[in-house]
């Protein structure tokens, strides 16, 4: 399923990755296809911050009724270092090698990072989706770029977060009286299906149900291998 239009190496500098995030961030498509979803991926990595192992996971569940379906973790080494606005160099071929071990091909992917809400356009969320050609969702925690005006505090509230004079995504309440997510769309998503979906995705807890259950995968994984995978 990966597209061999955008393949590219990840053994790269500073300098070569963010020169590689402004030419892939024109080519994203941010429309959704006209198709039904029937299963919503979330995916997630977890690491020490200065260690080059990764625990990367991705949960599968039926939509819009959110049943468990399939999950995969896969205990990856990277070579390139956590340094903000450039994750997706470090998480992105962790996700991808997880993502191959799927036997159900999710129709969305929910991702733990930013889409299109990111310095040069290209977030986590964008760099998968474009890789693997699948519309993704870029739902994080925290801002990372941007400006937004205020939000009412009820489920379902949602003002636009704003950068360089664009509109790159939408914060989003996802429940009454709790810190809002901030949504941005991938690949092959839209604003305002990337805000419908993640709503969709969250009937109890703040963050989505796809993301949320696939961090308690990758914690559980990193508790349950992470003694065999010390660095030496």
């Amino acid at each position: 399923m990966m597209t061999k239009e955008f393949l590219h190496s990840w053994n790269l500098s500073y300098k070569e990755a963010r020169h590689l995030q402004k030419a892939l961030a024109p080519k994203l498509r941010l429309a959704f296809p006209n198709k039904p979803v029937r299963f919503v991926a979330g995916a997630d990595v977890s690491f020490n911050r200065f260690s080059p192992t990764l625990y990367a996971g991705i949960i599968v569940l039926s939509f819009p009724d959110l049943h468990l379906v399939e999950e995969q973790w896969e205990i990856y080494q990277t070579s390139f270092p956590y340094v903000p606005g450039y994750l997706s160099f470090r998480e992105a071929p962790a996700v991808i090698a997880t993502f191959k071990k799927l036997s159900t091909p999710p129709d969305v992917m929910i991702l733990d990072g930013q889409g299109i809400a990111h310095p040069r356009g290209l977030g986590l969320a964008a760099h998968v989706g474009l890789l693997l050609d699948i519309p993704t969702i870029g739902c994080a925690k925290s801002l990372l770029v941007g400006e937004y005006s205020s939000i009412a505090p009820e489920k379902g509230a949602t003002t636009p977060l704003m950068f360089n004079g664009k509109e790159v995504g939408k914060v989003l309440r996802t429940r009454d009286h709790v810190k809002p997510v901030f949504i941005s769309p991938g690949h092959l998503m839209d604003i305002e299906h990337a805000v419908e979906i993640a709503l969709r995705c969250s009937p109890r807890y703040r963050i989505p149900e796809p993301t949320r259950q696939a961090h308690r995968l990758v914690n559980r994984v990193r508790k349950e291998h992470g003694a065999s995978h010390a660095e030496i």
